[in-house]
């Protein structure tokens, strides 16, 4: 067997059987790595060891523990009910502020997980409090990030623009940050109305899960006779909500470290779980009562379960199984076939890896194909975009890891695979809709 296809019969073994086991997917992962590694591609254990994701390792435990602390002496609370108090109590209205919010920032130059990470603790912890459901308000933020990681000053917008220059293509800057805006904009409005959003949707903890969360049940009853008093109670409620007076020293400290964190990631590239792990020590050293217990608020499992399978995913790269299936798509001689695989292996290895990284390979491995002129180069580019960065709804890349991590009273195993499976379902349908709306028009 070539290495090239034990990875990949391995990658569908790990899926297998931690569906059908209680067992977490990253210690397969690290597992496989080093059976299928060692075996069939002939690596080291430091050839393995190095596809650990170690930034992406300390972007979750960084950020998970400062605002644990900020949890534990009160911040994130102050700054939930300041929030409610300026959407003035208008509960559909708040996913929507979170995904212009991540959308902003990323627009302006952020890095996408960067203003996941930011935005999504505070995002979920709103939702724990005031009963959105977690799921909703973890892909509004990540769709806000991707709906505005494409403008001309953007990370993702810089490398594909810069791609295309260096290849001679024709491309328009405007329209492809245009076209992934609206494509998540299409697909949040999609999420925000079957998940319950436009009603107000209550959730009550109930052990049993269902698709809209793990653990919880969804109310979207219409809001007649006692739901409709009940909601209108509620959203008087949240209007009347206020800040519990002044921030008290801890806390001002506890919002200056966010604040620095948000501008030294933002403003100056600082890499964003080592900024966050820095300031979480000072925090710890200044206030250390705020910090106790804030270490067991890292989502370890969530750690162990992403780090193994990117660290596989990296002995998939080192055997050449991803540059093997991308190279059998590219040789078919049916253009418009052509284009669609090509936006699914863009999805398919984002969904794992890098959207950064993904986007610097599809796209050269696209330019000889476009050259030929048979499908439009700007619908393609944009497509190949999309496709690549719409999965980041998945829990194994740092947004989705970041979502999972800082959701609050849920199952995290439960919520997991439901993230999983809205995910799988967007890697199935997204780079199909972004070939149908990029890249037919310009062929018909």
């Amino acid at each position: 067997m070539s290495a090239q296809m034990a990875t990949i019969l391995g990658l569908g073994v790990m899926f297998v059987i931690a569906t059908a086991l209680p067992i977490n997917m990253g210690a397969l992962g690290f597992a496989f790595a080093f059976l299928i590694g060692t075996i069939f591609v002939g690596m080291s254990a430091n050839d393995i060891l190095g596809g650990f994701p170690g930034d992406l390792f300390v972007t979750l435990v960084g950020i998970t523990y400062l605002f644990g602390i900020a949890q534990n002496n009160g911040t994130v609370d102050w700054l939930v009910q300041a929030c409610v108090r300026a959407v003035r109590g208008r509960i559909s209205a708040i996913p929507w502020v979170m995904f212009g919010v991540a959308a902003l920032l990323t627009s302006i130059g952020a890095v996408s997980p960067a203003a996941v990470a930011i935005i999504a603790p505070i995002a979920l912890r709103f939702a724990m409090q005031y009963a959105i459901n977690p799921l909703l308000m973890g892909i509004m933020v990540i769709h806000g990030a991707q709906g505005g990681g494409f403008s001309p000053i953007s990370i993702y917008g810089g490398i594909t623009n810069q791609v295309v220059e260096r290849a001679g293509l024709p491309g328009n800057e405007m329209s492809l940050f245009l076209a992934s805006l609206i494509f998540n904009l299409a697909i949040a409005a999609i999420a925000f109305f079957v998940l319950g959003g436009h009603r107000g949707a209550r959730i009550a903890a109930n052990g049993n899960g269902s698709a809209f969360g793990p653990g919880v049940s969804v109310d979207i009853r219409g809001h007649g006779g006692h739901e409709a008093a009940d909601l209108h109670d509620r959203t008087r409620e949240l209007a009347e909500v206020q800040p519990s007076g002044r921030p008290d020293m801890e806390q001002t400290l506890t919002m200056i470290g966010l604040g620095s964190l948000a501008v030294l990631a933002l403003v100056f590239s600082l890499n964003v779980g080592l900024v966050a792990m820095c300031v979480a020590v000072v925090l710890a050293l200044v206030c250390p009562r705020g910090q106790k217990g804030a270490i067991d608020k890292v989502a370890w499992s969530t750690v162990l379960l992403i780090a193994g399978v990117i660290t596989y995913v990296g002995v998939l790269e080192e055997a050449g199984a991803i540059d093997y299936v991308a190279n059998g798509v590219a040789s078919l001689a049916v253009p418009l076939l052509v284009a669609l695989l090509l936006c699914y292996i863009g999805g398919i290895v984002s969904a794992f890896a890098s959207s950064v990284g993904v986007l610097g390979a599809t796209i050269p491995l696209a330019v000889p194909f476009l050259m030929t002129g048979d499908v439009g180069t700007p619908g393609m580019i944009a497509a190949l975009a999309v496709s690549s960065t719409i999965v980041d709804v998945s829990p194994f890349s740092t947004n989705g890891a970041l979502v999972v991590a800082n959701a609050q009273n849920v199952d995290k195993d439960r919520f997991f695979r439901t993230l999983l499976i809205y995910s799988a379902l967007i890697v199935a349908a997204g780079p199909l809709l972004a070939w149908a709306a990029f890249v037919l028009p310009g062929w018909m």
